[in-house]
């Protein structure tokens, strides 16, 4: 039966999201029901893994430029096999956050290259479909991962790396056939966009990047602090993983609606609006009162996560000519964020006591990052105010 490339790529990224899922969400749900990690234990892991997934996505256009894209995949995919097949030999606490870290420069060297084999070779307006299938194939995965990972942990421990680690390998198998390296489009194509269109291109990536790091940062905060918000709303691990999930429910659908409504290309009201979802889904998702208002707050987060994630990813793409690059620097402000985010969480927790309380704690650790990421945002938007935009994009 013969499967076109594309179809490979959107199993790829939907199989790798719901191995990611497994590790990058669940493991903290794991580490605080089986392991005994506080608060603070979760974020210095999700510290780790950032610092780790930033070093592997800024490296992956220099080692496919050697070894090829196909070649950095292969790697990718039998290396995350290996390092996940580790803890069947301990699960001490001090494995489990190096299979952690090994993992995050793994999946940070992977992305960018699934990436640009995704849009390599298509005229922005076929980039812009190609980029809403990924989303979509990924983003769908990862609210499935979290379902299985609360009955994988209460099933038996290794479960979640050995299931990681099995579909890391039904990748290596559809990745295959793909060609060595992925075709591009040829610079001075006709259905480029016009100087004048990459001019706001280039302020939408920019504003668009500087949101999605505030998202990451707050993501990769909220990540290890849900395992307490349910555990004191007295819900059970194998319900709160799913319920954690409905963040990315919410992400997949704005990605769908992106996808099928173009009229947001080059334009500056999805970024607007994301700033003012971003910080209130945030603090409504990790200060709700009940699981009703938790709930809501992941649903406006994941509305505005999706929003700038689709743009930045998309007008990197048509920047950059689909080069594994554009997805590196997608992934290393994703990676960078990984970091920023559990540092600032960090420093929260530590202010908790000092200013009287969690929600002062976290407003005085996370606040000057979501001011600077919006203040990014808005000084790159300034730059296109009053001018209209381009009739081809």
């Amino acid at each position: 039966m013969n499967v076109s490339p594309l179809a490979r790529l959107l199993g790829i990224a939907f199989v790798e999201s719901l191995a990611t899922a497994l590790i990058e969400r669940g493991l903290y749900f794991f580490s605080h029901e089986r392991l005994g990690f506080t608060d603070a234990e979760n974020l210095g892991l999700a510290l780790a893994f950032g610092a780790a997934y930033v070093a592997g996505a800024m490296a992956s256009h220099g080692l496919a430029r050697r070894v090829s894209e196909k070649g950095l995949l292969a790697f990718a995919f039998v290396a995350q096999f290996l390092v996940q097949t580790v803890v069947l030999l301990s699960l001490a606490s001090w494995v489990v956050v190096a299979v952690n870290t090994c993992l995050g420069a793994l999946m940070g060297l992977m992305w960018p290259v699934v990436e640009s084999y995704i849009s390599a070779g298509r005229r922005p307006s076929e980039q812009a479909a190609a980029v809403g299938r990924f989303n979509l194939a990924w983003a769908s995965a990862i609210p499935l991962g979290l379902l299985a990972a609360g009955p994988l942990i209460g099933l038996w421990s290794p479960s979640l790396f050995v299931a990681a680690a099995c579909l890391n390998l039904v990748s290596l198998v559809l990745a295959w056939p793909l060609d060595r390296r992925p075709a591009h489009l040829a610079a001075d194509h006709p259905e480029r966009p016009t100087p004048t269109a990459l001019v706001r291109y280039r302020a939408l990536l920019a504003s668009s990047r500087w949101l999605m790091m505030a998202s990451y940062c707050l993501l990769w905060t909220l990540a290890p602090l849900l395992p307490r918000v349910f555990t004191n709303l007295q819900i059970a691990v194998t319900t709160a993983t799913a319920l954690s999930g409905l963040l990315d429910v919410f992400r997949g659908l704005t990605f769908l609606v992106l996808q099928i409504y173009v009229g947001w290309h080059s334009r500056r009201w999805p970024i607007v609006a994301a700033m003012f979802l971003l910080p209130v889904g945030f603090y409504g998702a990790l200060f709700g009162p009940n699981v009703a208002a938790v709930l809501a707050g992941e649903l406006l987060f994941g509305v505005g996560a999706g929003a700038v994630y689709y743009g930045a990813l998309y007008y990197a793409m048509v920047v950059k000519n689909a080069a594994v690059e554009a997805g590196g620097a997608h992934e290393g402000i994703i990676g960078s964020a990984f970091v920023v985010g559990p540092l600032a969480g960090l420093v929260g927790n530590r202010l908790t006591r000092v200013l009287g309380g969690p929600f002062a704690g976290m407003l005085a650790g996370m606040g000057p990052v979501i001011v600077t990421c919006t203040a990014g945002a808005i000084w790159f938007l300034a730059k296109i105010a009053g001018k209209q935009a381009p009739r081809d994009a």
